[in-house]
C-alpha cells in the first residue's frame, strides 16, 4: 500500500526476521492503513477550528500560530513538488538551526510523502557526506548561513538534484519560490507503514546508521509517553535546547506540543544563559535539556526564580540524552522546587520508553516502563536476570529498531526485543536503574560520540602515530573525551601539540567531539593480533 514512487526506503529495510516485534496494545495505537503525520499534527489541527492558537515562537518577536504554519509547509511543499521535481519516497536533506522555516520544512517533506533527514548544524562536509551517501539524499533545504559545508559534501555527489536555501533574500531563495507557490497543498495519501523520518545516530564504528521511521511511529511516539508521563495541556509553551535533529528535540521541541495544539519556543542560540532568559521572556512551562545543562544553569534559575513554586512559569522539566546523576536532580530540586522527569530513549525507538513523571520519580532511577512498551533486563544468554541483577536492557513496543541497509540491525535486535547497549538493573517496584553503557560510546553533555569517529580525526593529523580515544568521567559534562596519541618522530609532544590536535579535530569533524583531554603515551596497549585494547586506558585512567 505504499506511496512511494521512488522505492529506495522500502528496498532498503531490514528483512522481516531481523526486525522488532512491534506492540499496538493500546487503544489510542490502533492505526488505519494510510496516515501522514504531518496531516495528523498540523492540517487535523485547523480542520478542528484550531488555526489562530499560537504553534511557534522565536526571539525577535516571530509567532506563527499553527494556520501560519500550515501555509508556510503547504507553500514549500508545492516548492518541493512542483519546482523540484520531489516524489514520494524522495529523501530530502534537512540543515538549519532550530527555528520556524526548519519546522515548516520538515512538515513540508512530510506532506509531500518524501522522508525528512535532519542534520545537525555543527556537522562538518565529512559527515554530511557520509549522510548523504548512506541515504542517497536527493534534495535538500537549507539555512543560507550553514550552506558552505554543505555545498562541499554536495560537490562530488551528483545525486543530489537540488539544494535550495531559506534565509536566502535572492531570486533563487526558498521564500521567493514559496511567493510563487498557493497555501494550498494536496497531501499525499501516505502508508501508515511508509518511512518518513531517517534519523542518523553515531556508532561505535564512527560510520552513521540511519535509522528508519515510520509516519505510524511518529503518531505512537505522541500517544505514549507524553500522554502517560509529561501530560502537557494546550496552553503549555514548550522550549529547550535539542536541535530538531535529534529525535529527543523534535518530539520535545515539535511533535508532542503540536500533539495538544500547544505551542513551543525554537531557539537558535541557546547557551545555558540564553535558555534561563528565553524561559523568563516566554513565559516557558515545560522545558526540555540535558543534565548538563540543568547543572549550568541551576544556580541562575534559583536566581531569576523561573520556576512556578517561585513565582516564575515553569512547571515542568524533561532530562534525557545522558544519565541524571541524583545530584544535578538534588540540584535542580533544590534552586527550583521542581523535580525532574528523567528518561531512557534512544534515536532507533524514537524517544522516550523507560520513565517517572515528577510525583514518582526516584534519586537514582530513571523510571518504569513507559505504557505501550516492554522492557526486560537479560544476561549474555538473552535470559531475563533476577531483580537486582544488573544486566542488558531490552525493550520493545510500538517503536523499535530498522536501521537503513545494515549489518548491525543483528546486534540490535534479537528474538523481536531491541537490545539498547545500555546495562541496567531493575528493582523489586519496577524501577530501573542505569549502570552504564555496553559499548564504546561517549555520552558527553548529551552528545553520543563515537570513540573511533575521533580517533580517525585524529590521524589525519601529520604528528600522530596512534591514537585511541576514550570516555572518562567530568562532573560537568557527564564524560569527555580523552585521547591517547603517539607522536610521530620528529613531533614533539607538549601543550602546544595538545592545542593544534584539538584546533584540528574541531575543524574536521563537528567540534564538540574533540577531545578536552589528551595524553600523549609511548605506546598503545594491544592484543597480539594488533587489536586496540581500549580497557586498558579506561583501567589506567580508573587507577589514576
Amino acid at each position: 500500500m505504499t506511496s512511494h514512487v521512488d522505492t529506495f526506503a522500502r528496498d532498503h529495510l531490514p528483512p522481516s526476521e531481523l526486525q522488532p516485534e512491534f506492540l499496538f496494545e493500546l487503544p489510542s495505537l490502533q492505526f488505519p492503513p494510510h496516515l501522514n503525520c504531518a496531516v495528523e499534527l498540523l492540517d487535523q489541527r485547523v480542520v478542528a477550528g484550531e488555526g489562530d492558537r499560537i504553534c511557534l515562537r522565536a526571539p525577535g518577536g516571530l509567532c506563527w500560530t499553527y494556520r501560519d504554519l500550515l501555509g508556510h509547509a503547504n507553500r514549500i511543499a508545492n516548492v518541493l513538488v512542483h519546482e523540484l521535481g520531489v516524489v514520494p519516497g524522495n529523501r530530502v536533506l534537512l540543515r538549519g538551526p532550530n527555528s520556524p522555516m526548519l519546522a515548516a520544512c520538515w512538515f513540508a517533506v512530510i506532506k509531500a510523502g518524501a522522508i525528512a533527514v535532519a542534520t545537525m548544524p555543527l556537522l562538518r562536509a565529512k559527515e554530511l557526506g557520509q549522510i548523504l551517501d548512506k541515504g542517497r539524499v536527493t534534495h535538500a533545504l537549507c539555512a543560507r548561513a550553514l550552506r558552505g559545508e554543505l555545498d562541499e559534501a554536495v560537490a562530488t555527489r551528483p545525486f543530489v538534484a537540488h539544494v535550495r536555501c531559506f534565509g536566502d533574500p535572492s531570486a533563487g531563495g526558498l521564500e521567493a519560490a514559496m511567493a510563487r507557490q498557493p497555501d494550498q497543498f494536496d497531501n499525499v495519501a501516505t502508508a501508515a507503514d511508509d518511512t518518513c523520518v531517517l534519523a542518523f545516530t553515531s556508532g561505535t564504528t564512527g560510520l552513521p546508521k540511519a535509522t528508519m521511521h515510520f509516519h505510524r511511529d511518529i503518531i505512537a511516539a505522541c500517544r505514549c509517553w507524553p500522554p502517560h508521563v509529561l501530560r502537557p495541556q494546550p496552553d503549555d509553551v514548550f522550549i529547550g535546547s535539542p536541535p530538531l535533529a535529534f529525535t529527543f528535540g523534535l518530539g520535545g521541541l515539535l511533535l508532542f506540543p503540536m500533539s495538544v495544539g500547544a505551542s513551543t519556543v525554537l531557539l537558535e542560540q541557546v547557551s545555558p544563559q540564553q535558555l534561563l532568559a528565553a524561559i523568563r521572556e516566554f513565559r516557558a512551562t515545560i522545558l526540555f535539556t540535558a543534565p548538563t545543562s540543568y547543572r549550568a544553569m541551576a544556580e541562575g534559575a534559583r536566581d531569576s526564580r523561573i520556576s512556578a513554586p517561585h513565582g516564575g512559569s515553569l512547571v515542568k522539566c524533561v532530562s534525557a540524552g545522558e544519565v541524571l546523576p541524583a545530584a544535578t536532580r538534588a540540584l535542580w530540586k533544590d534552586a527550583t522546587d521542581i523535580e525532574i522527569i528523567d528518561g531512557i530513549g534512544a534515536t532507533e525507538m524514537f524517544h522516550i520508553f523507560i520513565s517517572a513523571d515528577e510525583a514518582h520519580a526516584r534519586p537514582g532511577a530513571t523510571g518504569t516502563v513507559v505504557p505501550g512498551y516492554r522492557a526486560r533486563i537479560v544476561d549474555e544468554e538473552d535470559r531475563e536476570v533476577p531483580t537486582g541483577t544488573v544486566g542488558r536492557l531490552a525493550v520493545k513496543g510500538p517503536t523499535g529498531c530498522r536501521y537503513l541497509d545494515d549489518s548491525r540491525q543483528r546486534n540490535y535486535v534479537r528474538d523481536g526485543w531491541n537490545y539498547t547497549g545500555d546495562a541496567y538493573y531493575m528493582d523489586a517496584d519496577g524501577y530501573f536503574h542505569y549502570q552504564s553503557r555496553l559499548d564504546d560510546m561517549i555520552i558527553s553533555a548529551g552528545y553520543n560520540i563515537g570513540a573511533p569517529e575521533v580517533e580517525d580525526a585524529l590521524m589525519l593529523h601529520p604528528a600522530v602515530a596512534e591514537c585511541a580515544v576514550i570516555g572518562v568521567p567530568d562532573q560537568e559534562r557527564g564524560q569527555i573525551v580523552k585521547a591517547f596519541i603517539v607522536p610521530r618522530s620528529g613531533h614533539e609532544a607538549g601543550e602546544q601539540l595538545v592545542s593544534e590536535l584539538q584546533d584540528f579535530v574541531k575543524r574536521t569533524i563537528a567540534p564538540y567531539k574533540y577531545p578536552r583531554a589528551i595524553e600523549f603515551r609511548e605506546s598503545l596497549p594491544r592484543t597480539e593480533t594488533g587489536k586496540l585494547q581500549r580497557f586498558r586506558l579506561r583501567e589506567a585512567h580508573s587507577g589514576r
